[in-house]
């Protein structure tokens, strides 16, 4: 039997500049690391690329100015509601900037005790001792600052309500600061809104309007197409973007399963193998200490080849070894167990006890978080990730 399953490296890459050829880039470090780790490629091997190095080839950016000049394009540029926005310097910051210069007035509608990912804004026993119910209570800025005071992020030690405010008063624009978790809050101000939830999108966009919102937008909406010329997605729009300079952001990348594909098409030529690929940004896991869901993204690939599509299909072995064969031991009991995954076929074990406790996610956010986990967000200069074995179980040799 082969005791090494899964192994996981992050391949080093130069450092890609706008205008590179990143599917090239990307095989020529994969072929390398081939060569120096003395790699043997398999079929179904998995190379992965972030899609920060994606879109920074493309070129695909957008500035403050530009943000603006879609928000007023497309709101009037008069009282807008902006509700829901993740407490991040790195993932919204800017984007509030360009809201707040593209209009007269910002109503700014905050979820609490958390955003969406999870960011505190302010913790539950300090919600609960004060007597406040977060499932109905509207409070004004005042009313919250009279309880709570400042509030500073455990991790960063930025107040989040002083700091946006900072970047929209310095953007020009009036300020009216409220907390709900009911979108509709945001109607007794305005009736053209900026939804900037990510997953929970849908559902407030679908509130707003039955509500009887005049302007409804997410941050989807917002450059989905080019703006004097700057970057865009249409898929994603300002979804996935992240602060590329002080005045800058980087957005979501375009065309990424024609990314994957050429990068799978080279590298399996290269080899005589069939190699997947993907394009990967946050993984899908929530941090159980500082309670916050990494995924500020809208998906973890935005694009993938074809043999990446599905959910796992495996059997649970410890359920084998408890029950069918809990009167095995020893090769007995590995020989029963290999029949029955060899007898596996393709059909669903979703709803089958010997399944229980397989979690049925997507084999892409599976894929994905794995990739994040492993090249990090910071210095390790690891943008590639290479996967052998991944789709390996207890018979493969």
């Amino acid at each position: 039997m082969r005791t090494i399953g899964t192994v996981v490296r992050g391949v080093r890459a130069p450092i890609i500049r706008q205008g590179d050829d990143i599917a090239r880039v990307t095989a020529d470090a994969v072929m390398e690391a081939w060569k120096e780790a003395g790699i043997t490629p398999c079929d179904r091997d998995v190379v992965a690329v972030t899609e920060s190095v994606v879109a920074r080839a493309q070129g695909n950016y957008a500035t403050v100015g530009q943000i603006a000049e879609d928000v007023r394009a497309k709101t009037g540029g008069g009282t807008v509601g902006v509700c829901f926005p993740i407490l991040s310097r790195n993932r919204f910051s800017l984007l509030l900037r360009g809201i707040a210069a593209g209009c007269r007035k910002v109503v700014l509608l905050l979820s609490y005790p958390s955003d969406e990912v999870g960011n505190p804004l302010i913790d539950w026993d300090r919600l609960d001792r004060a007597g406040v119910n977060p499932y109905g209570d509207v409070l004004t800025l005042e009313r919250f600052r009279e309880l709570f005071g400042r509030v500073e992020h455990p991790f960063t030690g930025v107040d989040y309500i002083d700091f946006y405010t900072e970047l929209m008063a310095g953007e020009g624009a009036e300020i009216t600061v409220v907390f709900s978790n009911r979108v509709q809050t945001v109607l007794d101000y305005t009736d053209t809104v900026i939804t900037c939830d990510i997953h929970t999108r849908a559902r407030s966009k679908r509130l707003l309007k039955e509500a009887g919102a005049k302007t409804v937008l997410g941050l989807d909406d917002l450059l989905t197409a080019p703006v004097d010329g700057s970057g865009w997605n249409a898929d994603y729009g300002l979804l996935g973007s992240n602060k590329a300079t002080e005045d800058t952001v980087k957005l979501f990348p375009r065309g990424c399963t024609e990314v994957a594909e050429e990068i799978s098409a080279i590298l399996s030529k290269a080899s005589g193998r069939q190699i997947e690929a993907m394009v990967y940004g946050d993984g899908a896991f929530k941090d159980p200490v500082g309670k916050i869901w990494e995924l500020a993204d809208p998906v973890v690939s935005p694009g993938y080849t074809k043999g990446l599509s599905g959910t796992p299909n495996e059997l649970k072995l410890k359920y084998l070894a408890d029950n069918d064969f809990g009167h095995l031991t020893g090769s007995d009991l590995r020989a029963a167990i290999e029949e029955r995954i060899r007898a596996k076929t393709g059909e669903s074990l979703v709803g089958n006890m010997v399944s229980e406790g397989t979690t049925p996610r997507q084999l892409t956010d599976l894929i994905g978080s794995l990739c994040d986990l492993t090249s990090g967000s910071g210095d390790k200069g690891t943008p590639i990730v290479y996967i052998q074995g991944y789709f390996d179980n207890y018979t493969s040799e």
